[in-house]
């Protein structure tokens, strides 16, 4: 036989790949001294086969530590272990994991006198430079999905909770049927005035039939005249004592004596023993109905089923379409990695202890640059993390590439391990790139659980895993709380307060810094903010300044984002939006570095080269209390997507006065929206809101308020198309304003004619459309956002009224007299034709706008602008009808300087605008064109002064006109789009098509509101429009034969909307 060969430091002889059968292992027993610092280097090879505490080991220099894989326990205490210079550490081997038990304990306090190393600090495991670690379990499947409900009390329709009248004073008694949870008996004993009730109490009690269950309760007082056999009675049936209650209200929870229900699973499960540890996620708002079991003995259970205790409602199939089913992680594994903790917390850092009670500072993984290998599977660590930045779990330190881009061959990665009771975060990637993050369970962590830091980070794939239960830290401003935001203030200038919503409350599941990632079939399962979060990094940030040029991640394409669900967060399942702060506070800027701030993903990251979508398939969001997905950015597409059960289901956003990236569009197909579900979840403490709900009104839990506006698609900026979709059980109630689609409330930034919507449809919805009215949540329903919504109902699946617009019913400038009004959508039905005009004042930047269509004179539209009052200009962003004649006025002295730019104007539309200005005003007025990528601006033409209005119609791209009518004040232009426009674009394939208005105001001027003198005398006559509609049958009318053989040609040519405009 060939002599046995060694690879790689592995024996590789009868049992190739198992790291502790290699013969020149030496057995090593060094006992328990917490002052013994061990070396091992010089080619020192150490077998440890028993249990051990010493202060620290450091493996250099060739020299080898190998666990023993034994039928004994074995623990190892050390304060740190760190693995260097071709230093190497193994458990296990990737094809002969590690079948015994291990646990490896980081021991020490943060304040103790041990000396705490410059780059690692405390209580860690290192590698560096060199250095090798292999760490392979027993391997386990590390989560699935529940396949059948789950009720709480192993209840077969699940645990009771009821709500009712307790009536006056005494003892309440309710007598529960156990299969069913109906009551089918109540009395009330007033043993608090009279001492015959305690008698009949007894009476009462007797007669209950065996097996039924009582649910027993004081109001107010019942102990005065309880007598001694009604206390016997109560104490046999389990009764300890009394209390005396002084709540608004008293829930009452019913268990049976089952103590234990089988878990129902989606795989295979047989790799979980009894006694093992599990989490089963929450299926409601709420993600502390997370819960955490062991598992039972259980003879009955098959290959796909474990025994539990369960204490709350986990859903386990699919609702109304949509997949609900609790995700259920493995916590336990036969290698653990943990921190030894105290009793309580002790402050190593300010203030510490008066956002925990307990102990913070656990133990750590760090990998820094140059490591020779790192592999980690199979592993449990727990009490993991530090409240320090740079100590995590598992950290990944400035490493560069990882994967075979690095030389690494295997490429990095950490798979099938749990990380829980974490102390900061689950997974840190940080300036290191192409890592694989592989079936890994986070539960119970504080701050962003897998994490991507500075922004350079790429090619990083997050597959199968699952967070839940993620917390506030102290760590970074958006990790912090409301209370921690505001009394963390050593990194704000002198005396700034950081504002919560505004610099923190951003803690999420999933946190990239970088979209060029990949996410597959991953879950975030409930954080104290948002599952997954892109938020992008104008400049690198930390450690990773300067690796890439401003604005490269925001243009960065998207990697796969594909088959992933985010389910009981408080502010989003998804957000894709927002950047953070990447300099230091100052006078200037004084809010902390690294807290919010207010993509568009191009080829190579260069906006000058074509768009790439970010396409987001198969996204799941359900019972996120604010939205299931809030997403800004250019081409963002969602394809095949599941929302139910969210205060709003899907907002897509681009830019509040522009596009990101003009031409591009957010776009969602073929998915599915459900309001309110059959999942009407449980009204338990955890869950703050309760009410009526659903199309029978029962009681359910509620997102945010039992009057909040639930929406399904929220239209806001835009150009957003919506295709193929089906909205199911949006049902209005009295007071509340339910709906399938609806408007961004409280909205000052532009509403797009081109956002539009095609083969739509409808199951179980009262109410279709909303566009609001004042009131809770709307309050005043008068910002121009408000006064301008509007989308286009491409095929009339909305409205009935194919090619048709919906805009709000008192829009005047948009709508006429022939639009259908829907008083139940507060909004109407219109045919025209749309566009916008933005109109930049300077000079004079906080006036009112008054903007009046001519042939609707007696119904003015006022605006207030877009920008805050302290900006230097302000912006007005009306939509206006095409082809039509307007006046604008002004409440005080009219701007000195006006851009106006048309917006989703193709070429020849055009509008006129008379301009309201005090009389003796001289005007200089020119046209350009201005490429908002790269911000240049050409001139292209000049407007003279004509002496009549009919003089405004000529017009060459290089001269124009304009009518100054001194006698009303009124300055016309005639606007007309010269260049061509792609289909989503606002401006034209030339650039922004702009005029500009510079006016020498007289000293003293008169007011710039002209509509006294406009009106009548530049009124126009209203064109009729008459609709014709093929709506399964013919709507016929008697009209002129010209008219009507008109619109029956038009209808034959298949178009639904014929619209004929008769002077």
């Amino acid at each position: 036989n060939p002599a046995p060969q060694q690879s790689e430091g592995l024996w590789t002889g009868a049992a190739p790949s198992c790291s502790d059968l290699d013969p020149e292992l030496e057995l090593w027993d060094p006992g328990h001294d917490e002052d013994n610092r061990v070396n091992i280097s010089h080619g020192q090879k150490l077998l440890l086969a028993s249990s051990a505490t010493v202060h620290s080991i450091h493996i250099t220099n060739g020299g080898k530590l190998v666990i023993k894989d034994d039928t004994n326990p074995i623990v190892l205490r050390t304060r740190h272990i760190l693995i260097e210079n071709d230093g190497a550490f193994y458990i296990g081997s990737e094809s002969c994991p590690f079948q015994g038990n291990l646990t490896i304990i980081l021991y020490g306090r943060a304040d103790d006198d041990t000396p705490s190393d410059s780059y690692f600090g405390k209580k860690y495991i290192g590698v560096i430079g060199g250095g090798t670690l292999e760490i392979h379990g027993e391997k386990k499947l590390s989560w699935t999905f529940l396949n059948k409900t789950l009720n709480p009390g192993g209840l077969q329709e699940g645990g009771y909770y009821f709500e009712r009248s307790w009536g006056h004073r005494g003892v309440i008694v309710h007598v529960i049927d156990p299969k069913t949870g109906a009551v089918v008996h109540s009395d009330r004993f007033d043993t608090y005035k009279l001492k015959s009730e305690s008698i009949r109490l007894v009476q009462y009690l007797n007669t209950v039939d065996n097996g039924k269950i009582l649910s027993v309760a004081v109001n107010d007082e019942g102990s005065k005249n309880l007598d001694d056999s009604a206390r016997k009675a109560m104490t046999k049936l389990g009764s300890k004592h009394f209390l005396h209650l002084v709540r608004p209200k008293l829930t009452v929870t019913v268990d049976t004596n089952v103590n234990s229900t089988i878990l129902r699973l989606a795989d295979n499960v047989q790799s979980w023993k009894v006694g093992d540890r599990i989490v089963v996620a929450s299926t409601d708002y709420s993600m502390h109905q997370a819960e955490e079991f062991q598992i039972l003995p259980c003879r009955a259970c098959g290959r796909h089923e474990v025994k539990v205790a369960a204490t709350y409602l986990h859903t386990g199939e699919v609702i109304d379409g949509v997949d609900m089913r609790a995700e259920v992680g493995l916590l336990s594994r036969n290698i653990v990695v943990m921190g030894e903790t105290e009793k309580g917390c002790y402050d190593y850092k300010t203030d510490l202890c008066s956002f925990f009670d307990f102990d913070t500072f656990g133990g750590h993984l760090k990998f820094g640059l140059g490591f020779k290998a790192v592999h980690l599977e199979g592993v449990e660590l727990k009490y993991m993390g530090q409240q320090l930045l740079g100590h995590y779990p598992v950290h990944f330190h400035m490493a560069g590439d990882v994967d075979e881009e690095g030389g690494y061959h295997p490429p990095t990665y950490v798979k099938d391990i749990s990380i829980h009771h974490s102390f900061s975060r689950c997974v840190t990637v940080h300036g290191s790139n192409g890592l694989l993050i592989k079936d890994v369970v986070g539960y119970d962590a504080l701050g962003h659980c897998f994490f991507t830091e500075d922004g350079p980070e790429v090619r990083n794939t997050f597959d199968h895993c699952l967070g839940l239960v993620v917390k506030p830290s102290t760590l970074l401003p958006s990790d912090r709380d409301t209370r921690m935001c505001k009394t963390i203030t050593e990194d704000a200038y002198p005396g700034y307060v950081p504002k919560p919503r505004q610099d923190c409350n951003a803690v999420s599941t999933f946190w990239l810094a970088n979209p060029h990632n990949n996410l597959v079939n991953c879950a975030a399962a409930g954080s104290e903010e948002t599952g997954f979060w892109f938020v992008l990094h104008h400049v690198p940030t930390g450690l990773s300044a300067g690796m890439y040029p401003p604005g490269f991640s925001e243009h960065i394409p998207m990697g796969t984002f594909s088959n992933n669900r985010a389910h009981s967060n408080y502010r989003a399942g998804m957000i894709i939006d927002n950047g953070v702060k990447t300099t230091p506070a100052s006078a200037k800027d004084k809010r902390p570095i690294l807290t919010l701030i207010a993509g568009s993903p191009h080829k190579d990251s260069d906006p000058l080269k074509p768009r790439e979508p970010a396409i987001i398939r198969h996204f799941i969001a359900y019972k996120n209390q604010d939205h299931g997905a809030w997403l800004r950015g250019g081409d963002v597409w969602l394809e095949a997507c599941q929302f139910s059960d969210n205060g709003i289901g899907l907002t897509l956003a681009s830019g509040g006065t522009f596009p990101h990236d003009d031409g591009s569009k957010q776009e969602i197909k073929n998915s599915l929206f459900v309001g309110e579900s059959g999942n009407t979840g449980t009204e338990m403490m955890d869950n703050h809101v309760w009410g009526p709900g659903g199309l029978d009104h029962s009681g359910r839990t509620l997102p945010i308020g039992q009057n909040f506006p639930i929406r399904g698609i929220q239209f806001y900026d835009g150009p957003i198309n919506v295709q193929n979709c089906t909205f199911r059980k949006f049902a209005a109630l009295e007071g509340r304003h339910t709906s399938a689609l609806a408007f961004r409330l409280n909205n000052a930034w532009q509403s797009c004619p081109n956002n539009n919507v095609t083969n739509i449809f409808f199951e179980d919805i009262t109410s279709r459309v909303f566009f609001g009215e004042p009131g809770p949540w709307f309050n005043g329903l008068d910002m121009d956002g408000d006064k301008t919504s509007v989308f286009h109902d491409v095929d009339g699946s909305v409205s009935e009224y194919p090619g048709s617009y919906l805009i709000k019913e008192d829009n005047w400038l948009i709508r006429h007299s022939d639009c259908i009004d829907v008083p139940d959508w507060r909004g109407s039905i219109c045919s025209g034709q749309f566009a916008q005009v933005y109109i930049q004042a300077y000079k004079s930047a906080n006036t009112r706008m008054k903007i009046i269509k001519n042939d609707y004179y007696t119904h003015p539209l006022y605006l207030e602008g877009a920008l805050s009052k302290s900006t230097h200009y302000q912006q007005y962003q009306p939509v206006i009808t095409l082809q039509k004649g307007y006046t604008i006025h002004w409440d005080k002295t009219a701007p000195e300087e006006l851009a106006i730019w048309l917006i989703n104007f193709n070429k020849n539309d055009w509008i006129a605008i008379g301009f309201c200005y005090p009389r003796g005003t001289t005007f200089s007025i020119l046209s350009d064109i201005h490429d908002r990528l790269t911000k240049k601006t050409n001139k292209t033409g000049t407007f003279y002064p004509a002496l009549q209005m009919d003089k405004l119609e000529y017009r060459n791209p290089t001269k124009g006109y304009y009518y100054w009518d001194e006698e009303t004040g009124l300055l016309f232009l005639k606007l007309r789009a010269q260049h061509e426009k792609e289909p989503f674009a606002f401006c034209s394939v030339k650039g922004c098509e702009r005029i500009r208005i510079k006016a020498n105001i007289p000293r003293n001027p008169e007011s710039s509101d002209c509509e006294a003198k406009a009106y009548p005398k530049h009124a126009e006559k209203p064109s009729i429009e008459l609709v014709y509609l093929m709506n399964r049958f013919w709507l016929i009318f008697s009209f002129l034969d010209l008219v009507v053989s008109k619109c029956m040609d038009i209808v034959k040519r298949s178009y639904l909307f014929c619209a004929l405009h008769i002077h």
